[in-house]
């Protein structure tokens, strides 16, 4: 989805309201590197834990930078800042997750 605003793909960027263009980008780097994620995952590699918390850091900054731009009136949806929050969630879960699940193989 982040590619369809970030390309203006059939149109979305009008469908979508008040997006926030420096979060689609996080969001959209930060895709390739859960696909990355993912396969390090389930092929056991460590690589795994680096990446996921590279990815929170960048959502993290990302956040941080979104709060500034709220502060300065900006505009913005509450979707944004709640699917923001929900995205560093999930991904500090999956970094604990693969933290835990990768140490237990040694």
């Amino acid at each position: 989805m982040s590619s369809s605003v970030i390309f203006d793909w059939f149109g979305i960027r009008a469908k979508e309201g008040n997006y926030v263009l420096f979060i689609v980008w996080a969001n959209f780097i930060s895709g390739f590197f859960y696909v990355a994620a993912a396969y390090y995952f389930f092929k056991n590699n460590k690589r795994v834990f680096p990446i996921l918390i590279f990815v929170l850091i960048l959502l993290i900054i990302a956040f941080i930078t979104l709060q500034f731009h709220i502060k300065n009136d900006g505009i913005y949806e509450l979707k944004t800042v709640n699917a923001m929050i929900f995205r560093m969630m999930f991904t500090f879960v999956f970094s604990l997750t693969a933290w835990f699940t990768l140490n237990k193989l040694k």
